[in-house]
């Protein structure tokens, strides 16, 4: 699977854009192979699995210029490394508790000349500051996430959507969400793109007022 599955779904990707998703396949089996970051079987099918799943926010999203986001949990750096690329002039920060996966973070946004990314090895609930949007990626139940991180959001919105948590989720949610017990939507993925993976797939959005 290339690069080719998101030139498909974002055809206004700019030539330099298409040259840094091109260059993750590479960067991410060469990681990979160092400290596995994505599962064996996933990173054959990081561009669906990782790369346009993550990317599935931008579909409900356009972040503005200028904006702050944070991405808790992030991993080998998903959803947040796509959509920096995609969004080069919002400030993105990206969060994991483990040391190793930051490294790996650090790495590809240098080798793809990512300025606006700073990647900080932390818990979550111990990041300072504010953001207009907290991202995450099958982290934690969104009760936990917005315990953790509903204080960084910050309270003054300037997106058609008002600043909260956007999270990409799967399977069953009825019990999560009921427990959260607070407005939030929900979307289906598979609205935006129509491969069997994203069937199951959501975004959870948790506004902050």
């Amino acid at each position: 699977m290339s690069a080719d599955l998101i030139f498909e779904h974002f055809p206004e990707l700019t030539p330099y854009q298409q040259q840094q998703f091109a260059q993750l396949g590479d960067l991410y089996n060469e990681w990979n192979e160092k400290i596995n970051v994505i599962s064996r079987k996933d990173i054959e099918t990081l561009y669906e699995r990782h790369v346009l799943h993550s990317m599935a926010i931008a579909k409900y999203i356009q972040f503005l210029p200028g904006s702050k986001v944070l991405d808790i949990g992030t991993g080998g750096g998903f959803p947040g490394i796509p959509l920096a690329i995609l969004f080069p002039d919002t400030s993105f920060t990206l969060v994991d508790s483990i040391g190793k996966k930051i490294k790996v973070v650090e790495e590809i946004s240098n080798d793809l000349s990512l300025k606006n990314i700073v990647a900080v090895h932390e818990r979550a609930e111990k990041i300072t500051g504010t953001f207009d949007f907290v991202l995450t990626r099958a982290v934690a139940r969104s009760k936990n996430i917005w315990n953790w991180c509903h204080d960084k959001i910050a309270p003054i919105s300037n997106h058609r959507r008002k600043n909260g948590i956007i999270a990409l989720k799967g399977g069953d949610l009825k019990d999560e969400l009921a427990e959260l017990g607070r407005k939030h939507q929900r979307v289906k993925i598979s609205s935006y793109f129509p491969q069997p993976f994203f069937e199951t797939k959501e975004i959870i959005y948790i506004p902050r007022f």
